[in-house]
């Protein structure tokens, strides 16, 4: 049912499917997600790197998503040496939709040290900022149906939106893209990241790992966010809203154009 213009009337709605997301390494469950139950290898592969199990895609031999009772039991195969230094630091972890850093076991891995961005050279006009965020909204494609997902999409200057990936967990949403990334054979360093949600840590966290030295989103950063920004290098665009958008950290990757002016 629905209410609007002082009316209720009777219809149907498509809805966004969230189920819980096993991924198991060697036989063992490592962590179980809620999320959207599509792009199942990008969300392995994003997931592995950005929990420190694997550094390149090239680590991971197989993916093979099998049913699970409600949810669905994603098994990762790694090679050999990547397989024994997960079972070295093994940990349990739930992680329900609103949450990028559950399970972990002191605040030190909260705030784990990321390594810093390489300064390449990669920058970035106003204007190119702004055809991000639209295209990423253009694409989007499941949200437009339930709006009930969130984005997260790969800009690169002259190509536009390459990838987008969507979930209903922001997170999820991330780490889907950045397998995509990777498998499809993208540089991170070449593009910047585009997301529909707020910039908390540790989606910092995750654009830093994947080696993409900008990050933009269409809300604000957390405090925490701007400082591990800044810590390693990458420059964060908050509140990227039509033309306007604020600029938190590394300013120096946005390049004036036209009228417009970069402090």
């Amino acid at each position: 049912m629905a209410f609007r213009h002082a009316m209720l009337s009777s219809g149907e709605r498509i809805v966004a499917e969230e189920v819980p997301i096993a991924f198991s390494y060697s036989g063992s469950t490592h962590a179980v997600m809620m999320g959207t139950p599509a792009d199942l290898e990008d969300f392995a592969v994003g997931f592995s790197l950005s929990e420190g199990i694997i550094t390149s895609a090239i680590e991971v031999i197989a993916v093979d998503a099998v049913p699970a009772g409600d949810g669905i039991d994603v098994q990762v195969t790694l090679h050999d040496q990547s397989a024994d230094a997960l079972i070295a630091r093994r940990r349990r972890m739930a992680g329900p939709v609103g949450c990028g850093l559950c399970g972990i076991e002191s605040i030190e891995q909260a705030v784990r040290p990321v390594a810093k961005i390489n300064d390449d050279g990669f920058q970035l006009r106003p204007s190119q900022i702004a055809e991000a965020v639209s295209l990423l909204s253009d694409a989007q494609h499941l949200n437009r149906e339930t709006r009930a997902v969130h984005g997260a999409g790969f800009y690169i200057p002259g190509q536009g939106i390459v990838a987008v990936r969507e979930d209903v967990g922001r997170h999820n949403a991330l780490d889907k893209l950045i397998g995509a990334v990777l498998l499809g054979g993208w540089q991170p360093s070449k593009g910047a990241v585009v997301v529909t949600s707020r910039l908390s840590v540790e989606m910092v966290q995750k654009a830093a790992i994947a080696g993409s030295a900008v990050l933009i989103a269409i809300s604000a950063p957390t405090a925490l966010a701007i400082r591990t920004a800044e810590e390693t290098g990458v420059t964060l665009v908050g509140i990227a809203r039509g033309q306007d958008f604020e600029i938190f950290t590394r300013p120096g990757r946005i390049i004036a154009e036209g009228n417009a002016h970069v402090a």
